[in-house]
């Protein structure tokens, strides 16, 4: 009798492994997902969670700082690659494809400046047709012979490149909460930077263009960001959001202006080695404030 029920027990152990095995395959083949071994439906579900409500009264010191992050750092080139979404990319996505397909859907709305105001909403076409200039070029008819017989110019419209966004601007809110005592940031707005190029008599000349400032205060920008997953070299299933990355402030940045009486940026006073220090001195200010109010 045990011989019996134990010979039961294993065809039974076995056809439920057949059964889960064949589920598994018949899944696949309905969704056609052929490339993962189990189903990955976390990130396409998340929400990002919205922030802790909190008091005009309860702020007691609050400054504003901008700064930049260079993707060209080994430590934050998790934004900037893939450059091609058309690539074998694993199904992942930069920063910049992310937030430009979510604008161009109109999923999200970009603004012309960093005080993000009703009246400076900027569409999405009409900035990067002001961007990305139209080029003109020559384009000449020939007979049977080879002659030429006539000519005209075709206005080739410039075509936007991920790969040309090698940092993004952020506007942050440091401030003091009363409720515990702790210092406390809030990034109000991100803004990506397009590295613009043309040639000129003396050479060729690039410079940094801000394309639009995205609210980290609207919910759909946050929720677009919180189902993009950014790659992870030690674990590929523990890949964070961009929007864990920005909250948990897992990036590295440098300081390029703080709240003041002339409203200038440092760019605008020093350059070189004297605007690094500049910036290091803002940080170090900023993280003083808090251990400063602790007496020992």
């Amino acid at each position: 009798m045990k011989k019996v029920l134990f010979c039961l027990s294993v065809f039974l152990f076995a056809a439920g492994v057949f059964t889960a095995n064949a589920q598994s395959i018949i899944d696949a083949e309905e969704d056609h997902n052929f490339n993962d071994f189990y189903k990955k439906d976390q990130v396409a579900g998340r929400e990002a969670m919205p922030y802790a409500y909190l008091r005009e009264a309860d702020v007691v010191w609050e400054h504003l700082v901008w700064r930049t992050i260079d993707f060209r750092e080994k430590f934050n080139q998790f934004f900037y690659f893939p450059t091609d979404p058309t690539k074998d990319t694993q199904g992942r996505k930069n920063l910049c494809n992310v937030l430009m397909e979510a604008w161009e859907r109109g999923d999200i709305e970009g603004y012309e400046t960093d005080d993000m105001f009703s009246s400076n909403v900027c569409e999405y076409h009409t900035r990067l047709a002001s961007i990305i200039k139209a080029d003109t070029q020559m384009v000449y008819d020939y007979d049977e012979y080879g002659d030429e017989t006539a000519s005209h110019s075709v206005v080739i419209q410039g075509e936007f490149k991920p790969g040309e966004v090698y940092t993004v601007s952020l506007k942050e809110a440091w401030y003091i909460d009363k409720q515990d005592t702790r210092q406390k940031v809030r990034i109000l707005a991100l803004c990506l930077n397009y590295n613009y190029c043309r040639d000129r008599e003396d050479g060729r000349e690039c410079f940094y263009v801000p394309l639009c400032w995205f609210p980290m205060n609207d919910m759909r920008v946050r929720n677009v960001l919180v189902k993009a997953l950014a790659y992870d070299e030690n674990n590929t299933h523990a890949e964070r959001s961009y929007d864990d990355i920005f909250i948990d402030r897992y990036f590295d940045s440098f300081c390029t202006r703080e709240s003041n009486v002339m409203n200038r940026k440092i760019s605008d006073y020093l350059t070189g080695t004297d605007a690094i220090l500049e910036s290091q001195r803002i940080e170090e200010e900023i993280w003083n404030i808090e251990s400063d109010m602790w007496e020992y």
